[in-house]
């Protein structure tokens, strides 16, 4: 990093005591500095600069030189921005191909940013593009300014002087300046259409009226945008070079995939859209009723033969995540141990007492003390200044630290207990405002764990006063501070956020300044725009934890959540700092972000994993496998119609000529059929064309139920919202046939009553349509002659019954349609196989139920479960067998349903099966899910942005899946 500049703005210089490395690379410095050498990177001067105050807005200057002093007009007002304030770096369309469900309505897709808030925003996998500057007016600016400090450029277009104005600001939201006139005047009109980005970097020492700085634009890569962003920017004389090597690179990737898409098209034409379907119709009923000749497994196998005709296969060989990036096992074995807090009845184990001392230390940081190289939470001590070494901002006030962390430990090594402890560990309040009072926020189906954890773990005389705030538990919102701990669900604390109100509420969840808040699963509010994210950062509280196995699920967005909820400070908070920061550069590979990335998890991140030698849980083994099942003649038939069919569509699509709702719905169709043929009866053929062909349509009931079997088809084919580019959180559809999170399409409503993807009406949330059940999870229910079974209900007969399995085996089997639950259940019962059930269509109170038969009930052996349920928050050990009925993009879900069983209180060896369709997509799912793992667990690094994973790779997945 470059010196920092002195009180009197002049730079320094640089002394070292080690000659040796002079041409040191910055990223070897910092790995040096983070290693504990303080001469790495030298210290700033330390003469102290004034204190930060407000500052008058600023009039935009033409140059450097002096001008009269302007009108003072209210101060800014200068601080930490969390919650719902901070600033969100949008992005666009990465191509051409649309996510949208009407053909053609991608054109408009810019407009979905209308709701972001910040003023600029586009494609994060764009081309940069540099522009040596200057910052002017920054006479008015009282703080420091480093070299190699990042800014943050806003439009103001309300400014009194200049309409094209660009505001300048510190990571903390202190103005700093403005960019010149005569350059704000090009850059504007880009950053008010979302079609340039523009980050900043200063790169010298501020002066009396300026500061130099780099500006960095980043423009689309979508080639049908970038030609015309190029020739426009060529005509304002902004620099373009950088565009001809990324128009190269492009075009011998398209000449690759043409090649490929030739060879397709010759076979796939001749079966488009609709002939496969008809073709499918017309046998079903008549060709192929001798379903009792199985081509694969027979009854009564052994379970050696089975073994036999699977393969070996464990998902958790292809990397390990956090912990790269964090610390090192071998200092995790060294950690100190805190003691068994007195009122808790059941002894932790040594890595729990570890976790503790942990957890206590976090929830005290304190910034280094004078003379110290240390770091905490990325500040580091310069003098009497403090300056953070992710955005290189100084200040001279101490920075506020963040009381809390992420504990991610592996799926099933009590972090339940280790938060239970904390609470009876550290029970008194950090501030005066605060309550003795813990907040545990959690999916629905888990609060009563929590409840009965407590209980079971403390000694009665000393137990915590525990309030489930749900249901009847809602009638002391007005008495929650009087509690040791409430525990309430997402969807309530979303339900009573108020985003503009003024003071906290009489009553309820905002109504306390809670001891500490604990997000259970707390990847729940790992998108950003949620209202369920949102509520949780506007939360008071002395103290903020997360509690999750997987704290990255797709991008470092997922991590970025994490950062706002925690209330860390120096300019990661803000979406856009965090993107131009660590998301950007990890995307080029960029080994100083890598260095960031690791300094930032060692800070706030404890995981611990299962397999690490100083845990010794002394679990039994566990054996993955994959059973690869064949079709039934008649199946195969079905299954290659609906193959030649998808190609059509996917042909069509990038032909411009089909939808992508259309190829979502035959691949759902290709997908169901490898399950059973009867899942995929009585879709939506004719509502499809009915939406297409007049784009927005009435609400009657029979509309509704069209619209909602059509966001049944995303929510299945796991879409993402046109919005925040994430996984769906509470989806709704609009009367135009688009998907949303319903936090998203809310505050578009709110702003401008227009679907941000096609622009048609919208006049309030009462056009809004839900999904027919709780969790999107499929409303059909499927019938079918339980004599004449599919190839798959078969294989799953056959590894319920086979012999010479462990006595007392218990199976739990995973499938996310309930349809398909629906087949299964007669085969059980004339099996004589007792068994329960719980998916999202059932009420809390029966799922404990089911869940409660299945663990005492020694002839209960089968629970039947929807993925979408049981991949979160509950405790399955009774099972010893997973069966894994279907496959999809998400392996983390897959991964964390299975160690609801193979977890800490595990005493019997474990099998997981996997029953793949052979020759079919789900065979190569499994390569898809393969490349997500590596996305997620190898590196931890950006190399397929969200954007480009939610279209283009979406497309390319689609390609490897169709053969």
């Amino acid at each position: 990093m470059l010196p920092l500049p002195s009180g009197k703005r002049k730079a320094g210089p640089v002394k070292s005591d080690a000659n040796s490395h002079m041409g040191e690379s910055r990223a070897s410095k910092m790995r040096r500095f983070l290693a504990g050498d303080p001469t790495a990177i030298p210290p700033r001067d330390k003469t102290p600069e004034p204190a930060i105050r407000p500052e008058p807005a600023i009039r935009p200057e033409p140059s450097a030189s002096p001008e009269p002093a302007t009108t003072a007009v209210p101060a800014v007002t200068i601080g930490q921005r969390f919650g719902q304030n901070v600033h969100y770096l949008p992005v666009e369309s990465a191509n051409n191909f649309p996510l949208s469900q009407v053909a053609g309505a991608d054109e408009d897709d810019a407009h979905a940013e209308d709701l972001v808030q910040g003023s600029q925003g586009v494609d994060e996998s764009s081309v940069s593009r540099k522009i040596e500057g200057k910052i002017v007016g920054v006479r008015y600016y009282r703080g420091n300014a480093n070299p190699g400090e990042y800014v943050v450029l806003r439009r103001e277009p309300t400014n009194q002087y200049d309409r094209n104005a660009i505001r300048v600001d510190n990571v903390m939201g202190a103005q700093v300046g403005h960019i010149p006139r005569n350059l704000a005047s090009k850059l504007a009109p880009y950053m008010d259409s979302r079609d340039l980005s523009v980050e900043g970097v200063l790169t010298g020492v501020i002066g009396p009226f300026d500061c130099p700085v780099q500006l960095r634009l980043f423009g689309t890569s979508d080639p049908a945008l970038k030609e015309n962003l190029k020739t426009r920017m060529q005509k304002d004389k902004l620099p373009v070079k950088e565009f001809n090597e990324a128009e190269r690179q492009q075009r011998r990737q398209e000449k690759e995939r043409e090649q490929e898409r030739k060879a397709a098209a010759k076979n796939a034409r001749a079966m488009a859209l609709g002939k496969a379907t008809q073709r499918w119709q017309q046998n079903e009923d008549s060709t192929y009723a001798n379903l009792s000749s199985a081509t694969g497994l027979g009854e009564n196998e052994s379970l050696e033969e089975l073994l036999q005709q699977s393969s070996y296969f464990n998902p958790r060989e292809i990397g390990k995540v956090v912990e790269s990036f964090g610390q090192k096992e071998a200092d995790l074995e060294k950690m100190p141990m805190a003691p068994s807090p007195a009122g808790l009845s059941t002894e932790l184990l040594p890595y729990q007492r570890q976790g503790l001392a942990w957890m206590i230390n976090r929830e005290s940081p304190s910034l280094p003390p004078l003379g110290s190289d240390a770091i905490v939470q990325l500040w580091k001590r310069d003098g009497a200044k403090f300056t953070n070494i992710a955005t290189n901002y100084s200040m001279d006030t101490e920075p506020p630290l963040a009381s809390g962390g992420i504990l991610a430990d592996d799926m099933g090594l009590g972090k339940t207990i280790q938060i239970i402890s904390l609470i009876m560990a550290n029970p008194t309040p950090r501030t005066p405002a605060s309550s003795k009072t813990t907040l545990i926020l959690a999916p629905v189906g888990v609060m009563s764990n929590w409840r009965n954890q407590i209980q079971d773990h403390t000694h009665s005389e000393t137990a915590p006063r525990v309030l489930i705030y749900h249901g009847s538990g809602k009638k002391e919102k007005a008495n929650l501070a009087q509690y040791d701990v409430v525990i309430s669900s997402y969807g309530a604390l979303a339900m009573e956020f108020e985003p503009n109100a003024m003071r906290p509420p009489a009553k309820g969840i905002f109504s306390v300044h809670w001891r500490r808040v604990v997000l259970d699963e707390g990847h729940t509010i790992r998108n950003p725009r949620s209202k369920g994210s949102l509520a949780a950062c506007a939360l008071r509280a002395d103290s903020r934890w997360t509690l999750t196995g997987t704290p990255i699920i797709n991008t470092l967005k997922d991590l970025y959540s994490q950062v706002r909820f925690l209330q860390m400070s120096g300019g990661l908070e803000d979406m856009s700092v965090f993107n131009s920061v660590l998301i950007r550069p990890l995307t080029n590979g960029d080994p100083e972000a890598r260095l960031l990335l690791e300094a930032l998890m060692g800070t706030i991140c404890l995981r611990r994993r299962k397999d690490m030698s100083f845990i010794n849980l002394r679990l039994p083994e566990m054996t993955s496998r994959v059973l690869r099942v064949k079709f039934h003649p008649h199946e195969l038939e079905k299954y290659s119609a609906f193959q030649n069919e998808a190609k059509g569509a996917l042909i069509q699509l990038k032909d411009k000529e089909g939808s992508y709702s259309t190829l979502l719905e035959v691949i759902l169709r290709l997908r169901q059929v490898c399950n059973h043929w009867a899942l995929c009866k009585n879709r939506i053929d004719k509502l499809m064309g009915e939406l297409e062909k007049h784009k927005v349509v009435p609400l009657t009931p029979e509309n509704m139920k069209a619209l909602q079997d059509m966001l049944q088809i995303q929510i299945e084919s796991q879409e993402v919202c046109a919005i925040c580019l994430d996984n769906f959180e509470l989806p709704v559809i609009t009367a135009c046939a688009h998907a949303f999170c319903r936090g998203c399409i809310e505050q578009v409503i709110e702003r401008q009553h227009k679907c941000p993807l096609c622009r048609a009406e919208i006049k309030d949330y009462s056009s809004l349509v839900s999904p027919t059940v709780e969790m999107g999870e499929d409303a059909e229910t499927a019938t079918a002659d339980p004599n004449n079974p599919s190839s798959k209900i078969e294989a799953l007969m056959k590894v319920l019954t086979a012999q010479g399995q462990a006595p007392g085996t218990k199976t739990v089997l995973f499938s996310q349609w309930t349809s398909f639950l629906d087949l299964i259940e007669p085969h059980l019962e004339q099996r004589g196989i007792k068994f329960v059930r719980i998916d999202g269509k059932m009420q809390s109170v029966k799922r404990d139920n089911s869940i409660n038969a299945f663990t005492n009930e020694p002839d209960c052996t089968v629970l039947l479960a929807s993925l979408s349920v049981c991949s979160v928050g509950l405790n399955l050990v009774a099972a010893n067998q997973v069966i894994l009925a279907d496959s999809w993009w998400a392996p983390a879900i897959e991964d964390q349903a299975v160690d609801r069983v193979y977890r800490l209180g595990q005493k019997r060896e474990t099998t997981v099966w996997r029953l793949v369709m052979e020759n079919s997509i789900e065979e190569r799912v499994l390569d898809v899910q393969e490349r997500k793992r590596k996305l997620m667990l190898a590196a931890f690094r950006e190399t397929a942005k969200k954007k480009a994973e939610s279209t283009a790779t979406r497309i390319a997945d689609f390609e490897t899946l169709l053969g």
